[in-house]
């Protein structure tokens, strides 16, 4: 008699396929994100960003917000990547671009950035079989709800039945 456990199904972690995605569906990613000042001091100088309405408190204080912002980019990027779990984790070929990205209310230290994405449209790729083109359009929001950023973004997404499979993976 064998007393060892059964094996148990292996769920690998990964994002949806273009033809698991729907159009118009809407995704709240969670957790939020609380931006901290030590976030917006490292991305703005790894990034080479010397404007002082990231960096310098007292410069920031006679600016027309009266504190120090938090770097768009860093913001674009927290809300983009907030999606990336539940939506192109191991899904994505590449990301082929940005539009429509705005900024209308700053974020500031201390905020917390909600983010949700809707599957605006889809298409399967003219020259890439197996592969399509997804536009997502992504929202962040502050703790309050007041839209802090928005931006449409178009990827090359895999069909699941086109992509290449795990095998020869290390704890495959």
């Amino acid at each position: 008699m064998d007393d060892r456990p059964a094996p148990q199904r292996t769920i690998v972690q990964r994002g949806l396929y273009y033809d698991e995605l729907e159009v118009g569906a809407r995704y709240l990613h969670r957790p939020g994100r609380t931006v901290t000042e030590a976030d917006n001091v490292l991305f703005t100088t790894l990034t080479m960003n010397a404007q002082p309405l990231h960096l310098d408190a007292a410069w920031a204080a006679e600016q027309p917000f009266g504190e120090r912002l938090v770097n768009s980019m860093f913001t674009l990027a927290t809300l983009v990547g907030a999606s990336v779990a539940q939506l192109t984790l191991g899904t994505t070929v590449a990301n082929l671009g940005f539009e429509q990205v705005a900024f209308p209310h700053p974020l500031f230290h201390g905020d917390t950035l909600y983010s949700e994405t809707t599957v605006a449209a889809k298409r399967p790729s003219a020259s890439r079989p197996g592969q399509g083109i997804v536009t997502f359009d992504h929202t962040g929001r502050n703790q309050r709800g007041e839209v802090v950023a928005t931006a449409r973004r178009s990827a090359l997404m895999w069909f699941s039945d086109a992509h290449p499979d795990d095998r020869g993976r290390p704890g495959s």
